[in-house]
């Protein structure tokens, strides 16, 4: 389960399937209860592949936290994950908040530089040092 860093930052450590999927639907669920979504009846990982629920715009004031994901444990990523991270990280830009990913191995590395994600997301070698430049970019906003 995603945790609450700080205020306004949340902090997700990731491991390989089916914990991975799992993971990346608590962190949507979380994203729509900080736009006061209510009840969890938005996409979870699997439905959400089609885009047409809970995808709506975010404007810069909504209460959506910047967001840490902890790749560690992460040996691969497949074509459904990459999305996953591509509307989490479409979601954050339009309410103005960062996604970070952070400490991924050689594998997972590979496969960003491969589909050329690594110019797209922002990266950090360790979770203190994402958690470190998102706690900067919050003081600066």
């Amino acid at each position: 389960m995603p945790t609450d860093w700080s205020e306004g930052i949340l902090l997700s450590d990731l491991a390989d399937e089916p914990e991975l999927s799992e993971e990346f639907s608590a962190v949507f669920s979380r994203l729509r209860s900080s736009e006061g979504g209510g009840e969890d009846d938005g996409p979870s990982f699997g439905s959400a592949r089609d885009g047409s629920r809970g995808e709506e715009p975010l404007s810069p004031g909504d209460p959506v936290p910047h967001v840490v994901l902890n790749f560690s444990g992460v040996s691969y990523l497949n074509s459904s994950h990459i999305a996953a991270l591509l509307r989490m990280r479409k979601r954050l830009v339009e309410a103005g908040k960062q996604l970070v990913l952070c400490s991924m191995g050689d594998e997972v590395w590979s496969m960003m530089l491969l589909t050329g994600l690594d110019k797209v997301f922002q990266f950090a070698p360790d979770p203190l040092t994402a958690l470190a430049s998102v706690q900067l970019k919050q003081q600066e906003g």
